[in-house]
C-alpha cells in the first residue's frame, strides 16, 4: 500500500478515533459498541489495520479483542495488556513502553505518559493493564498527531512538546476522570500546539466540560484553533494546519 496522501481523523465519540492514511485504517481506544456518542452506522468496524490501546478501561478498551479477532490488525500496546490480549488469543501484538517508537509501515508510533488509571475489568476481577499511555504518531509527510488518551494536567506536558513536536492534539476535556476544560488550556500552554480536537466529553452527564469551556480558558493562546468536531465527522490534516 502507498504511505502517500492525506490523514483523515475522525472522531467516533468519547476518546475512540479513526485515521485513514495511505490506504490504512487506524483505529485508537475501539469503544464503540456501548458507546452512546458513536453514531449507529460506526458502531461496526469492517476494517481495521492498526489498533492503538492507550489503558485498559472498558470506555477505551471493550471493542478491542473482536475488532482485532474480526479484521486481523495489528495491535500496539503497554506490555501488561500485551499479555492480556496473547491470554485471550490474539497474536497480532507489539508489545512496548513509554520512551518507544514502533515504525508501523512508515507511520511513527511513540507511547507517551498519561496520569489516569489502566485496570481491565475481566469478570469478578480486574487484571493488569499496566500503567495509561498517550500516542504520538508522526506520519510520513512529518505531520503529528498527539492522543493523549486519558490523563491529568501533568508536567511531562512541556516534554511531548519539546521532543515531539506535534501539530495537533487530541485532548480530554470532561473532568471527573480526566482533566477539565481549565486544565487542558495549560496543557496545550505547556505542548506549545496551535490546533486541538477536543475528546472525552459529553458522553455522559458526569463529563460536563464542553469545547466553549477550552476556547475561554485557552482564551490567551494566540492561534489556537480549536476543532470541536462532532462525533462521526472527519477533518484532514490540509484542515487542520
Amino acid at each position: 500500500m502507498t504511505t502517500e496522501g492525506q490523514v483523515t481523523v475522525t472522531w467516533l465519540g468519547h476518546a475512540a478515533t479513526r485515521i485513514e492514511f495511505g490506504g490504512y485504517t487506524i483505529l485508537i481506544d475501539p469503544f464503540l459498541t456501548d458507546n452512546p456518542a458513536t453514531p449507529e452506522n460506526m458502531k461496526h468496524v469492517e476494517k481495521c489495520d492498526l489498533m492503538l490501546i492507550t489503558h485498559g478501561h472498558d470506555d477505551h478498551f471493550s471493542d478491542a479483542i473482536p475488532i482485532a479477532q474480526q479484521t486481523g490488525c495489528h495491535v500496539i500496546c503497554i506490555f501488561e495488556i500485551g499479555f492480556y490480549l496473547r491470554s485471550k488469543g490474539l497474536e497480532n501484538v507489539t508489545e512496548m513502553n513509554k520512551g518507544g517508537t514502533v515504525n508501523w509501515n512508515g507511520i511513527e508510533v511513540s507511547m507517551v505518559n498519561a496520569i489516569h488509571s489502566s485496570g481491565i475489568v475481566d469478570g469478578d476481577h480486574i487484571a493488569d493493564g499496566g500503567t495509561p499511555a498517550g500516542y504520538v504518531i508522526r506520519f510520513p509527510d512529518l505531520f503529528t498527531l498527539y492522543h493523549a488518551g486519558d490523563t491529568d494536567l501533568f508536567e511531562g506536558f512541556r516534554d511531548i512538546g519539546a521532543r515531539y513536536r506535534p501539530d495537533v492534539a487530541m485532548l480530554p476535556i470532561g473532568g471527573h476522570f480526566t482533566m477539565n476544560p481549565s486544565a487542558a488550556a495549560e496543557a496545550l500552554r505547556m505542548l506549545g500546539v496551535k490546533t486541538v480536537i477536543p475528546i472525552h466529553y459529553g458522553t455522559w452527564p458526569v463529563l460536563t466540560g464542553t469545547p466553549d469551556e477550552l476556547i475561554d480558558a485557552a482564551s490567551d493562546i494566540q492561534g489556537l484553533d480549536v476543532v470541536a468536531i462532532k462525533p462521526g465527522e472527519s477533518v484532514t490534516d490540509s484542515d487542520l494546519v
